[in-house]
Formats: C-alpha cells, structure tokens, sequence
C-alpha cells in the first residue's frame, strides 16, 4: 500500500513537472530586477527616501523670506465711529486687509546647518534603501542556489532509484531461473519503494525552494516559473580565496550599511552646531502693508478710492533676539546633540565590525565548504568504486541485499555532501565578491 501511495505522490509531481516545462524561464538577474521593482520592503525604503527628501527641500526653503496676506471683514450693527470719527448708531461694513513678509538675516547659522542635517539624513536613507536591495540580492542568491541544489538532489535520487530498478528486473530473471531466493526480489523491491520515497522527498525539497524564491519576489505561487540552469564554476583543489582582510578593506569603502552610518554621524555633527547656534542672537528683518475700508449704511461714505488713500499703511523694521534664560532648554539640547553624535559614533564602529565579522564568517564557512567539496570529492570516487565492487559481487550472489543497500546509501550520502559543499562554497564566495564589489552573477 505505500509503494502504491508512492507511485501516486511521484506520478502527480510528475504531472507537474512536466506541465511546467512550458513555463518561463527566468535568470538570476531577472528574479534580481523583478524584486527590486515589487518587493514591499524595497518600497517602503523607497517612501522614507521620498519622505527625507521633502525634508531636505523644506530645510533649504527656509532661508527663503515668507510672505502672508489677511483679508478680514466685519459686519456690526449698532455704534458705529464714523468718517468724522465721533460715534454713530448705524449700521456698519469694514474690510481690513494686511500683507506682510520677514526674513531671518542671520541666527547662529541655524538655518545653514539645519539644511546640512537633512542632507546628510536623506543621503543615509538613500544608502539604506541601497542596503535593503542589497539584501534582497544576497537573499534571492541564496534561495536561487537552494532550488539548483534541491534540482540536482532530485537527479541522485532519481538516478539511484533506476540503478534499484535494473537490480529488480535483473533479480527477478535470477528468481524465475530458480537461482535466487524469492526473498531478494522482496528485499529489493522495500529497497525500490524506500528509494521512491526519498525522490518524492527531494521533488517535496525542491517545490518548497520554489516556494520560498516566489515568497521573496512578492509572487503568488499561480505565476510561477522555472529558473535557468547556469554554467557554475568548476571547483578545484588549485582555487584560491581572497583573503577576508583585503575583502573587509574594500567593503569598508563600498558597503552601504557604513556609508549610511557615516552620513547619520555627520548628520550628528551639524545637529550639535544647530544646538550651539541656538544660544546666540538672531536678527531678522520684516516688513508689512495695511489697508482698511468703512461701509455705512444709509449715511454719506467716503469714496472707495479716497478711503483705500487715506487708510493705508506700511512699514519696516529689524528685531534683534537675545536669548537671556530659558530655563536651561538650549544648554540641555546642546548636551543631549553631544550624547546623539558620541552614540552615532559608536553605532559607526560597531557597523563595521558587524561588517568584519560577517565577512569573516563568510571567509570561514567558503574555506571550510571548499575543504569539505575536495574531500567529498574522493568520497564520491571511492564511493562509486565501493559501490561497483559490491554490484559485482552482488550479482554473482556473493553478498546479500543488506550489503549492497549500504554501499549505495553510502553513495548516496557522498553525492549529496558533495552537492552540499559544493553549493555551500559558490554561495560563500558570491558573498565574498559582493562585499568586494563584484556584482552576484551565476
């Protein structure tokens, strides 16, 4: 019954692979592209870009004079001052209207820093939208590599599974004839029914790495596609690595997590300096017009134009701001901008390190991956040759089935670690390359 509900599972993954030979097929780069344009976090980083951009022009519009006009009109009923300014008790209409502008001449250069702050802010927010798509690359190599590495899992078990299968067809001559015991072909078909399992397992693996790739391209799963296999590197004992420190030096310079701490620290600093302005005395300069008109009702009125004439007003002036005591608010502020820059320099330092340990740990894990591949390497081949000998003897009836299911799991087991190490240093590498500048390409 479960070879039966094996043959099943196998047959509908069949169906679907098959039906999925006539879908797209997509590169790394195009996955990489697709994702930058739709990923929700992309574009949220997008939007807080956006935002610290309208902040930056607000920052420079500032230094700008204003300009504001008021139009104001009443109506009152009762005593009224009229034209010949004694007061009336009549009906009355006025409209008052006032312009007025002012322009801050100078402040500590406040205004000045302030506009350097929210340039440094926005070209942080730029470099850690950067960061977020450069996340999404290493992310979406990852999950590309698992599904080529899933794929290939599927071949050994498959390739496996049609070695068992000549074995049946093979041992069930040989009980026919009478030369062997029935029990070897039962043997060998637990074996084959075993074996199916594990390529439904690996087809399982690998339509959840498929999963897990359109999961991160915001893609529903009805529009998938197929990956395009490319030509990888062939791995040899004479490969060398560059070394973590010379990658660390070049992606000190490079990377976009440290460039956006650097410029939240120079942010800091002119935060301090706008602080320290607000403890001197600003001037500024402004200038203003006043116009005013009077409707009576049922009572002689002074011509519009005559009114608008002799109503009017204007004036100029400078106000010079001391600031004497308040409370000590601007000293705290100036102590507190000292905290916020000495705390951006230690967020700077410990960017880099992270930065450090990451490619260090890269460093390590692609050395180790690397070692591990050149001794599966010989796995593999004293693997095949175990496993040749034992077929031979296999099928002149010197060992049993027991003996021979081994040898072949052990193979199994050196082509899959193989293929892990294999798969492992690529994805390692890629990172040592990207932190070094090297665009992730397959």
């Amino acid at each position: 019954m479960k070879r039966i509900y094996s043959l099943i599972a196998a047959a509908l993954l069949l169906v679907v692979f098959t039906s999925a030979q006539a879908q797209e097929t997509w590169s790394l780069q195009k996955c990489i592209d697709y994702a930058l344009q739709n990923n929700i976090q992309i574009k949220q980083q997008k939007l807080n870009s956006d935002y610290y951009t309208n902040q930056h022009q607000q920052a420079k519009y500032n230094r700008l004079p204003n300009l504001n006009s008021t139009i104001q009109n009443n109506t009152s009923f009762g005593r009224s001052l009229g034209p010949d300014n004694t007061y009336l008790d009549i009906n009355s209409n006025s409209t008052y209207g006032s312009i007025s502008t002012n322009v801050t001449v100078w402040n500590g250069f406040t205004l000045n820093n302030s506009a350097k702050v929210a340039e440094m802010d926005l070209r942080a927010s730029l470099e850690e939208m950067q960061k977020a798509k450069e996340d999404m690359m290493l992310n979406i190599a990852a999950s590309y590599l698992e599904i080529l590495f899933a794929d290939e899992l599927v071949l050994v078990a498959e390739d496996l599974l049609k070695i068992t299968q000549l074995q049946i067809e093979r041992t069930g001559k040989l009980v026919d004839a009478g030369s062997l015991a029935k029990g070897n072909l039962l043997e060998m078909e637990a074996q084959f029914a075993r074996e199916e399992l594990n390529v439904v397992n690996a087809q399982n693996r690998l339509q959840l790495a498929y999963l897990a790739l359109y999961q991160l391209l915001e893609l529903p799963s009805t529009e998938s596609f197929r990956i395009e296999k490319p030509n990888l590197p062939e791995i040899g004992a004479n490969m060398t690595l560059l070394n973590s420190m010379d990658v660390f030096k070049n992606a000190v310079q490079l990377r976009p997590a440290v460039k956006g701490a650097e410029f939240k620290l120079e942010s800091a600093r002119k935060q301090l300096l706008v602080a320290k302005g607000n403890l001197l005395p600003s001037l500024s300069f402004g200038a203003n017009y006043n116009n005013f008109y009077q409707h009576l009702y049922n009572y002689p009125n002074v011509a519009l134009k005559n009114q608008f004439k002799g109503n009017q007003r204007y004036g100029f002036g400078a106000t010079l701001s001391i600031p004497i005591f308040n409370r000590f608010q601007t000293r705290t502020g100036v102590s507190n901008a000292q905290i916020q820059l000495e705390n951006y320099e230690f967020q700077l330092q410990n960017t880099k390190n992270l930065l450090r340990k990451d490619i260090e740990q890269a460093y390590t894990n692609a050395l180790a991956a690397f070692k591990r591949y050149i001794a599966n390497q010989k796995a593999v081949v004293s693997s095949k040759e175990a496993f040749r000998y034992t077929e031979e003897k296999f099928n002149v009836g010197m060992i049993n089935s027991v003996e021979y299911d081994q040898s072949k799991n052990n193979l199994s087991k050196a082509q899959s670690d193989l293929l892990q190490a294999k798969y492992e240093y690529i994805f390692r590498t890629k990172i040592l390359d990207f932190y070094n500048g090297i665009p992730i390409e397959l």
